[in-house]
């Protein structure tokens, strides 16, 4: 009988980033975004549930019967670590788990641009990373978290469901609560993270109006607060904290964040131009004067057009003007660029632009989706 472990060995040997087991179906891994088949051999039921005993407790197996979904994290020495997410579909059980990596990536090995080194500095504010499944958020989430353990005495809380990165305490004190171990909610664990002296909070994703009330809250009283957002732009994001309240509430928040928004980071992976791997895409927003107006203001659609002019001076830029740079360097084709905006006539006109600069084709062939 297969294991769980065994599968978890060969989603790690093959740089995989997600592992899917479902009764009556064959094991698929993720690999570079794509789904593809691990074993032709479908899993038997058995198989499943030796694999659901293999990695929760029995007080969890009787939770997952109770409320047909759970969310737990998974180390295997010599293997790595991993985010569980048991549910159940047709009547039967189903894994999906994603790889953690062992330690926080670096700033570097990210690429991620030299402004957000500027966001994490500040000593208070609001600082999100949004992107949709799979983006990486989580991931440079983490690479945030780990750069200020590396460069300032602070503590540091993170509330988290489950705990996926571990840290080892550089010149920061962290704490890493775990909702169900050290918590018993989110709205309990939030209610008493000002009462633990912080200096940084860490909230994981923002998913509902607690969540982004708490972490709007947070940062008013004089503390960074990291979060992340499951959404695809940063003028996206912003309307979603907003509309997440009441709206006779609307004026009160949309006053609230244009003084504690610090910065918007929205990302995506894109397949690299050699065919295996993905490049990571930034699109960072810094809220400028003029951008807080905005915010307060309600004319948030006319934030993109400030994106589009602040890169030299504040660092900003948009997701085409992040996909047109990896063009320009050779990481991504012009295809697989304009495959992955929302926006792809503004992109060829761009990509057009610096080709028309160094003297190159214009993009007049391909065709957009």
């Amino acid at each position: 009988m297969r294991t769980l472990q065994e599968f978890c060995q060969s989603v790690t040997e093959r740089s995989g980033s997600d592992l899917h087991l479902t009764v009556g179906s064959c094991p698929r891994i993720r690999q570079d975004g794509r789904l593809q088949l691990l074993s032709d051999v479908p899993l038997s039921r058995e198989e499943i549930q030796c694999m659901v005993e293999e990695l929760l407790t029995p007080q969890q197996q009787l939770e997952l019967s109770a409320v047909k979904e759970l969310d737990c994290s998974m180390t295997l020495e010599h293997i790595g670590r991993f985010r569980c997410h048991v549910y159940q579909q047709q009547g039967a059980i189903a894994l999906a788990l994603r790889v953690i990596p062992r330690q926080p990536p670096s700033f570097e090995e990210l690429a991620l641009p030299p402004v957000l080194a500027e966001l994490i500095d500040r000593p208070q504010g609001l600082v999100l990373v949004v992107g949709p499944t799979g983006s990486g958020k989580s991931t440079t989430l983490s690479a945030m978290i780990d750069e200020i353990n590396s460069r300032r005495a602070a503590h540091i809380v993170t509330i988290e469901d489950p705990i996926e990165f571990s840290y080892v305490p550089k010149k920061a004190l962290i704490t890493q609560r775990e909702i169900g171990e050290d918590a018993r909610d989110f709205s309990s664990a939030l209610k008493g993270v000002l009462r633990q002296d912080p200096d940084v909070v860490c909230l994981g994703e923002l998913r509902d109006f607690d969540t982004i009330h708490s972490a709007l809250t947070i940062a008013e009283t004089g503390h960074l607060t990291l979060a992340t957002v499951h959404t695809n732009s940063a003028v996206q994001t912003i309307n979603r904290l907003i509309a997440a309240h009441p709206p006779h509430q609307h004026d009160e928040v949309r006053a609230q964040l244009s003084m504690v928004l610090a910065g918007i980071i929205s990302q995506r992976l894109v397949p690299n131009a050699g065919g295996k791997g993905r490049v990571l895409a930034v699109e960072v927003m810094i809220p400028t004067p003029a951008i807080r107006n905005l915010i307060r203001e309600d004319k948030i659609h006319q934030i993109y057009s400030i994106m589009q002019t602040g890169q030299a001076k504040h660092g900003m830029q948009t997701m085409n003007q992040a996909l047109a740079d990896l063009c320009r360097q050779g990481l991504i084709t012009s295809q697989v660029a304009i495959a992955s905006t929302p926006q792809p006539e503004e992109l060829m006109r761009i990509l057009d632009r610096n080709r028309g600069e160094r003297g190159a084709t214009r993009l007049t062939h391909v065709r957009l989706r």
